[in-house]
């Protein structure tokens, strides 16, 4: 096909897809194997073979094509001049009407730090091995710092390893200040606070500790933790609006529809295994391990093949629960999002995977949320044989406090922390019916419910019991 064509080929175009692209040494064909990233009508990125060489292609079509490949291209050569390593481009062409293409050499072996931090992530903060990955990453956003240079879309997954040499991608982030010069402060603590901000929660308290590797690098400012703080926040807050926003729309992340018969959204890694138990959830609730019936939900742990999952109905229970419940969105989807709030942020929680409301000429009906299913005790099981003594394990205690200091850090309040709701999972509390679940933008606000949350807590166990007065002196 001609590379104009791409524009209406969706989002997955049957591979492997022959598209014609020109040259100075004339047309020939592009193999286009597989795709690693996809924007669809905008942008086509995988692994291709050009006149008979493995390339990496980006196909930009559409009509910001001639800006997107001019980005693309600039900030390759400022790599490229200051020295920095970034793949190689074979060839590049823009060709009005139809779109450019940017035909990089293909790194054979890679891994991104993206990858070789997923590898990693679950190890206790700061082994040696997350501490090599984030100590590469800094070094190189050092390196680029000293030339002038930053990367705007900052992540672990646009810095590539490959023969034991770190690699720059997209250029179309790549920005200049004044190259060969060092970065000023303020775009160094900003460009800092982008990274930092993508680092899971639980490793701010080290970030002086992670700083020295930049710093190792490069030393030409010092660097006020305030103020490096300051953007932090600023970025993930930004983040977090970004990442909820996705989820309610259709993107790379997640397969999102809406119409006047329902919506539906589905995280799109998910989406071939979980349309089918979307399509026969209340077979699969009946057939399921049910923990709550009737009533305003319903909510079983269901066998996806091998795979347990969560399903919870929300059901309507009449004519008046109907009328109150129509004109707003539901409650599947708002533990949609607080589901996605609490793991984007770090907290334990099931991931949610799938939502579906039903809709009658767009009024909403009944609504289906399906989660990853989390095994382990609730915490009234957990700490049952410390009721009378207060001796619960040390790792649960903090894990406790750790994660009522947490919540009341973000101003995020849970409505309903009966035990039930509370899970040992894999070193920490899990937080689970995110039904009530709110993010409080006034101080205030956040006080009187955080009090109630407290205040429920405590009524899981007995007064004057042990464990409660212990309770009490902590959280009360």
């Amino acid at each position: 096909m001609r590379l104009g064509e791409l524009q209406r080929a969706g989002r997955e175009p049957e591979l492997p897809l022959a598209v014609e692209l020109a040259d100075g040494a004339g047309s020939a064909p592009l193999q286009l194997l597989n795709l690693l990233r996809v924007l669809p009508g905008q942008r086509y990125v995988g692994a291709a073979v050009w006149r008979g060489k493995p390339v990496l292609a980006k196909l930009l079509v559409g009509p910001k094509a001639a800006r997107h490949f001019q980005r693309e291209r600039d900030g390759v050569r400022l790599l490229q001049a200051q020295g920095l390593a970034t793949p190689a481009l074979v060839a590049d062409g823009l060709q009005e009407g139809q779109g450019g293409w940017l035909l990089f050499e293909l790194l054979d072996p890679v891994q991104s730090l993206g990858d070789a931090w997923a590898e990693v992530a679950s190890l206790p903060l700061l082994a040696d091995a997350q501490i090599d990955v984030l100590a590469e990453a800094l070094g190189a956003m050092a390196r680029m710092h000293l030339k002038g240079l930053w990367q705007q879309d900052l992540h672990l997954d646009n810095l590539l390893r490959s023969g034991g040499q770190l690699y720059v991608i997209d250029g179309a982030g790549i920005r200049a200040e004044q190259p060969g010069q060092p970065l000023s402060r303020e775009r160094v603590l900003a460009n800092l606070g982008v990274f930092f901000a993508q680092l899971p929660p639980a490793l701010e308290p080290f970030t002086e500790e992670l700083l020295v590797h930049y710093l190792l690098a490069n030393s030409e400012h010092a660097l006020p933790l305030e103020a490096l703080h300051k953007h932090i926040a600023s970025v993930r807050r930004w983040r977090l609006r970004d990442y909820l926003g996705k989820a309610g729309r259709d993107c790379t992340l997640f397969s999102v529809s809406r119409g006047l018969a329902g919506l539906q959204a589905i995280r799109r890694t998910e989406q071939a295994a979980l349309l089918p138990v979307l399509e026969g959830a209340d077979t699969l609730i009946e057939q399921g391990h049910l923990y709550k019936t009737g009533g305003a939900a319903t909510v079983a742990r269901v066998q996806a093949g091998t795979r347990p999952l969560i399903i919870k109905r929300y059901n309507i229970k009449g004519l008046a629960h109907w009328l109150k419940r129509f004109w707003r969105p539901s409650r599947a989807w708002h533990s949609w999002l607080a589901g996605h709030r609490l793991a984007f942020l770090g907290f334990a929680t099931p991931m949610p995977l799938a939502v579906r409301e039903a809709r009658v000429l767009g009024l909403r009906g009944r609504a289906w949320l399906v989660t990853e299913y989390l095994e382990g005790p609730d915490i009234l099981e957990q700490w049952a044989p410390y009721e009378q003594t207060g001796d619960v394990p040390e790792a649960e205690w903090v894990a406790m406090q750790a994660l009522f200091a947490r919540l009341a850090g973000e101003r995020i309040s849970h409505g309903d922390l009966k035990g039930h709701n509370l899970f040992w999972h894999r070193g920490q509390w899990a937080l689970i019916d995110l039904d009530a679940l709110q993010y409080h933008t006034r101080a205030a606000a956040f006080a009187k419910a955080h009090r109630r949350d407290v205040e429920r807590f405590l009524r899981n166990w007995p007064e004057g019991s042990a464990l409660r007065q212990r309770l009490e002196q902590v959280l009360g």
